[in-house]
C-alpha cells in the first residue's frame, strides 16, 4: 500500500474512520479520492469544524470536506509549494498531475523551520483547590498525585512531548512547594519561570507579570487539567482561522429529568419526555495572540473569559476548537478518584 493509497478516502466514508485515517498518518490529511482522482480534502480543522456544526460522526466525509483545496501542480518547486502554502495559511499542499491525481502531499512543517519552542505556555497554578479539602489543606492542588506524579507534570510533560519548552507558572497559594518541585525546568529540559500573585489574580490576571512580551501566540492552561489535546493541530486551527483568541470547546449534555412543555402564548404545542441539550463549554485550554496582553492591566484581576469578551468587543476574532481527545476537570474529589482510575490508560 502506497503512503497516498494509506491517506486516502472515498467519499462515502464516515467522518469517524476518516479521524482515524488522519491520525494514523504524518501528513494528518485525508484525500478524499474516486479512482485516484483528488475530489477534496479533510483535516483535522475541517472534523473540529463539523463538530461544533453538530455533524453526526457517522456521515459521509463528503458532508464536511473541503471540496475546493488548494493543490499543487506535480514538479512543483518545494520554495513554490511553500509560499502557496503560506499565502493561503494551510499546512498540507496535495500535489496532482494534469489528469487530477494526487502524486505526492507536501507538509509545510517539512519545508519550513517553525520550532514550537517559540510559543510560550503559561500554566494556572495559583488557586486555593477548596472543593478538593482537606487533600489540598498541606499541598496545593497541582503537586496532588495521580499515577505516579503531580497533575502539574502531566500537563508539563504533554506540552514538552509536544515540543514546546518555555514555561511560566503562575503560583500563589503554597507557592514555594511549586517551586521547589519544578525548579527552572532542569530536570525536563525546558526552562520554566514564575509569575509570582502577591494576590489571586484570577485566570488571566497573571498574565500582566509576564517578564517579557511573547513574539507568537501563546498557549494558557488550568493546571488542573488532564487532556490529551493535540496542541500542534490547535495552533495550525489558530492560524488558519487568524484568530485572535481560540478558546478550547468541549461538549457537555444535560437531561432535563422532567416532561417539557412548549407554549405559544397559552396554547399548549406538545411535550417533550426528558430532552436532552447539548451545550459547548469552555476546557480551560486557551492560545492567544501576544496582543491581548494589550487588552490587561497590571496587577488586574479578571478571569478568562472575561478577557476574551473585552477583546470581541473591540473586533477581535475568537474562535472555538472543539476537543475529541479526553479530557478531565479534577476540581472536585470524585473527578480525582475517576482520573486516578483512568490515568494508566489513557497516560501510561
Amino acid at each position: 500500500m502506497t503512503l497516498i493509497t494509506r491517506h486516502s478516502v472515498s467519499e462515502t466514508t464516515s467522518i469517524f474512520e476518516t479521524i482515524r485515517v488522519i491520525g494514523d498518518g504524518s501528513q494528518q490529511v485525508a484525500l478524499v479520492c474516486r479512482d485516484g482522482k483528488l475530489l477534496g480534502t479533510a483535516t483535522d480543522g475541517d472534523i473540529r469544524r463539523a463538530i461544533l456544526a453538530s455533524v453526526p460522526l457517522d456521515s459521509p466525509i463528503s458532508a464536511v470536506m473541503n471540496r475546493s483545496p488548494i493543490t499543487g501542480q506535480a514538479g512543483i518547486s518545494n520554495m513554490a509549494a511553500l509560499m502557496l502554502m503560506r499565502r493561503h495559511s494551510i499546512h498540507q499542499l496535495p500535489i496532482v498531475d494534469a489528469e487530477g491525481n494526487v502524486t505526492d502531499v507536501k507538509l509545510i512543517d517539512d519545508l519550513a523551520a517553525s520550532p514550537q519552542s517559540d510559543h510560550w505556555v503559561v500554566l494556572m497554578a495559583g488557586g486555593l483547590g477548596s472543593r478538593l479539602k482537606p487533600l489540598t489543606d498541606d499541598i496545593p492542588k497541582p503537586l496532588l498525585r495521580i499515577g505516579d506524579k503531580p497533575i502539574l507534570e502531566t500537563v508539563l510533560s504533554g506540552f514538552i512531548k509536544a515540543g514546546f519548552g518555555r514555561f511560566y507558572i503562575s503560583v500563589n497559594y503554597k507557592a514555594e512547594m511549586i517551586r521547589d518541585y519544578f525548579g527552572d525546568g532542569t530536570a525536563w529540559g525546558v526552562d520554566i519561570g514564575y509569575l509570582e500573585e502577591s494576590e489571586r489574580l484570577g485566570t488571566a490576571g497573571a498574565l500582566s507579570l509576564l517578564p517579557g512580551r511573547p513574539t507568537q501566540p501563546f498557549f494558557v492552561m488550568n493546571g488542573d487539567l488532564l487532556t490529551t489535546v493535540n496542541f500542534d493541530q490547535m495552533l495550525k486551527y489558530h492560524c488558519e482561522h487568524k484568530a485572535f483568541t481560540t478558546v478550547c470547546v468541549r461538549e457537555h449534555s444535560i437531561t432535563v429529568p422532567f416532561g417539557v412543555v412548549d407554549f405559544d402564548g397559552h396554547r399548549l404545542l406538545g411535550i417533550r419526555e426528558k430532552p436532552t441539550q447539548k451545550f459547548f463549554v469552555n476546557a480551560g485550554v486557551y492560545l492567544l495572540d501576544p496582543g491581548i496582553l494589550d487588552h490587561l492591566d497590571a496587577n488586574e484581576t479578571v478571569d478568562m473569559p472575561t478577557l476574551i469578551e473585552r477583546t470581541i468587543a473591540q473586533g477581535k476574532s475568537s474562535v472555538g476548537f472543539p476537543l475529541r481527545e479526553y479530557w478531565i476537570d479534577v476540581g472536585r474529589l470524585d473527578d480525582l478518584q475517576r482520573a486516578s482510575d483512568e490515568f494508566q490508560r489513557i497516560f501510561g
